[in-house]
């Protein structure tokens, strides 16, 4: 779960909805309802009621399971918007975001013609109806009389489009104060084919919001394509590399020997000793590659149903392809598991011996061409396709001999690779191997690191 997100409130709402539940479901109708909504088994119904009961089973869901249970409460239950909004918004404002002032919203707002999407009456009330609360349930209003607002942009923005300045109806849908997400969310599906299927109306629109969100360092990005329109994603300018990794190729212990059984579509398969190398081949989503997905990827590729036993066996896995003499590799490795270990399922993967670039021929066979820095100590997919390398320099990275010659030459490579990784779109931190090399000093060192690098992917715009 982020750092950010509001526990006791989601807490808070789960329970309100619980609350609900209760009346209409039977005793014996708890547990299914619990295994649909990801809580634990209630207690016995001897001596319980049924309030009871689930009040119970939400109290014994440890807080790194709340997101989950939230989600399945959105999939699984038909939940009036105002419903939805508030839980929603917890969930949205504790994962990263990107922040669009009130001011920028408002001028972008003035210069936006909604005709090119009121083209798609439809699509258009399709998606007000995911984003917004239309106010088809008044609960219980003293005005019972008020028109809802579905009825009134129906009139005032569908039927008669001058009625309205777009100013006005941003006003109506209170986007002006909404949060941060929600907005967000609001654009993303303003520039989606599902909302908009003309591509160049689609530009069109994406150019008038960077325009506006440049100066506050944000932009919807092209990410790839849908129904064969454009597909965009609000992310922070200059973050990450605008691309999503295809294959992860990790915790090797020798060099893959790799082929394409696809050139055309990227497939690759690991032609010899496959048992010495991982490869992570699914989807990697705007939110970075999260170590519950990467256990969940474990489990079913391993047929391993325990999670407990999961986790372990793929620490192992990949700890045991750390070099034996680098205690410093070993100790950040760790470390990390261990300071996140009550956290662990919501905190990006630590990826160790990753394959940055992979070259058939070696480097001496290469001679000048050879690419650098081939295989990197530690790889973290964040939000915002933010790539992370992590390196533990030893003294092999600027000496010969056995550490006994200082070899500008190395340290110079070393530093060219760094260079081509940042010109791609990595950012490289590297740790001096002594400053890792006993485990209690090194503590604080990566606490304050790994903190520092959430902290910033969990809080800046992605």
């Amino acid at each position: 779960m982020a750092d950010h997100m509001d526990v006791p409130r989601l807490r808070g709402l789960i329970d309100e909805f619980l609350a609900a539940a209760y009346e209409h479901h039977r005793h014996q109708d708890l547990p299914a309802l619990c295994e649909r909504l990801r809580l634990p088994q209630p207690p016995p119904e001897e001596g319980h009621s049924k309030h009871q009961r689930l009040s119970a089973s939400l109290q014994a869901c440890p807080d790194d399971g709340l997101e989950a249970v939230a989600e399945a409460v959105l999939e699984s239950q038909p939940l009036a918007a105002w419903e939805r909004n508030r839980l929603e918004d917890v969930l949205w404002l504790g994962r990263p975001h990107v922040r669009i002032p009130g001011r920028t919203r408002r001028e972008l707002a003035r210069e936006f013609d909604l005709s090119g999407h009121l083209n798609y009456p439809d699509r258009f009330m399709a998606l007000l109806d995911r984003v917004w609360d239309l106010g088809d349930d008044l609960r219980g209003s003293w005005n019972d009389s008020a028109p809802a607002l579905r009825d009134e942009i129906q009139r005032h923005v569908i039927r008669f489009q001058e009625d309205w300045t777009t100013e006005y109806f941003f006003e109506q849908l209170h986007a002006f104060e909404a949060p941060d997400p929600r907005f967000g969310h609001f654009l993303e599906g303003l520039a989606s084919p599902t909302t908009l299927p003309d591509e160049q109306a689609q530009h069109r629109f994406v150019d008038l919001v960077n325009k506006h969100l440049q100066p506050v360092g944000a932009q919807l990005r092209l990410e790839g394509e849908q129904d064969g329109y454009p597909l965009f994603q609000l992310v922070q300018s200059g973050q990450g590399t605008g691309r999503r990794p295809r294959n992860l190729i990790f915790a090797t212990l020798g060099k893959p020997d790799i082929r394409f059984t696809s050139a055309l579509d990227n497939d690759i398969e690991i032609a010899e000793r496959s048992d010495q190398v991982l490869v992570y081949d699914r989807p990697v989503g705007k939110n970075g590659l999260l170590w519950r997905e990467l256990l969940a990827w474990w489990q079913e590729t391993r047929e391993i149903s325990d999670p407990e036993r999961a986790t372990w066996s793929l620490f192992d896995r990949m700890d045991s392809s750390l070099p034996p003499k680098s205690d410093g590799q070993k100790n950040l490795f760790w470390l990390y598991h261990n300071i996140y270990r009550e956290d662990l399922s919501a905190v990006p993967a630590l990826l160790p011996e990753i394959w940055v670039h992979w070259d058939p021929r070696t480097v001496r066979e290469r001679g000048a061409l050879a690419l650098q820095n081939l295989r990197m100590d530690f790889l973290m997919l964040l939000p915002g396709n933010r790539r992370v390398v992590l390196e533990v320099d030893g003294m092999q990275h600027y000496t010969r001999k056995e550490g006994t010659v200082p070899d500008s030459a190395k340290y110079a490579a070393t530093m060219a690779g760094d260079r081509d990784l940042k010109f791609r779109g990595y950012e490289v931190f590297r740790f001096g191997h002594d400053e890792l090399r006993d485990r209690g000093q090194a503590r604080p060192v990566v606490t304050e690191f790994f903190r520092t690098l959430l902290d910033r992917s969990s809080n800046e715009p992605s």
